[in-house]
């Protein structure tokens, strides 16, 4: 059964409804997936890649820049929207929640590789069997996860530094060297082109992934989604007397929106203190 075939019931007050697992009850308890400030580098940093995508796609491609026109105003959007793209991830930095985040997806693990030769699999049924042999040691990201991150992050350095050296580059004391604009150019639009599918297939597997996406957008998931997609930081998080933040199991009648660090109590959660 797909998440979309689940029923549908509401989880904490106040937020979407979602799929529900019928094999666990359709209870309404929620862990508490992301804080505010990994949510708002999310979608800050996903305004300005957009921008830049579809500027630069203005900029690089004929028929669309004649459709379009004003290249100008297009190349002025273009950069600013650029040399906005880490703006939202320096910001953050001073969030212990956002670091977290960060430390979780720097950390390759055994498991993450044992996830991702599974996913490489040929055929459907070997696939399938070692996805549920492997499936225990996904913690809160998994390895797909955590190399689309490092790579939109290191696209991001990449495409801020080659920009540069095309924009400013012959304003420079002696100017840049020609073989140095070239190959600028030549790799910022390669790696334009590799944003492009990249983020192609992070929407597509987001639109088949309803639950996530209410992840994102509230800052929590139901218990039974987290346990089944991410075992492994599902424990963590339920461990008892653990202070955290994000990672708090929630209950009916509990704000899904508090940054407060309750400890958590195995099944249940405590009012944040006062």
């Amino acid at each position: 059964m797909t998440p979309s075939e689940f029923p549908v019931v509401p989880t904490t007050p106040g937020e979407p409804a979602v799929p529900s697992d019928p094999g666990r009850g359709g209870g309404s308890a929620s862990v508490r997936r992301f804080g505010r400030a990994t949510r708002l580098v999310h979608w800050t940093t996903a305004a300005a890649m957009g921008s830049c995508l579809i500027t630069g796609a203005v900029l690089l491609l004929p028929p669309l820049a004649e459709l379009v026109g004003r290249r100008r105003l297009v190349e002025t959007i273009h950069l600013y929207s650029g040399l906005a793209l880490p703006i939202p991830m320096l910001v953050a930095a001073g969030a212990v929640s956002y670091r977290r985040d960060v430390r979780a997806l720097n950390r390759f693990t055994t498991s993450d590789g044992a996830w991702l030769r599974a996913r490489l699999r040929f055929g459907a049924w070997q696939r399938a069997r070692a996805r549920g042999a492997t499936a225990g040691g996904v913690g809160k990201f998994n390895a797909g996860q955590k190399l689309y991150a490092a790579f939109v992050a290191g696209s991001i350095l990449v495409m801020l530094g080659t920009g540069v050296l095309m924009r400013w580059g012959p304003d420079l004391p002696g100017g840049l060297p020609d073989a140095w604009r070239t190959g600028s150019t030549f790799v910022h639009d390669l790696l334009a082109y590799g944003l492009f599918f990249g983020v192609a297939g992070h929407l597509w597997m987001a639109a088949h992934d309803p639950i996530a996406r209410v992840g994102i957008r509230t800052g929590t998931v139901p218990a039974w989604w987290a346990a089944r997609e991410h075992p492994a930081w599902t424990t963590s998080a339920a461990r008892p007397h653990r202070t955290l933040d994000e990672d708090t199991l929630l209950t009916d009648g509990d704000d899904p929106t508090s940054e407060d660090d309750p400890a958590v109590r195995p099944g249940r959660a405590r009012s944040p203190r006062g």
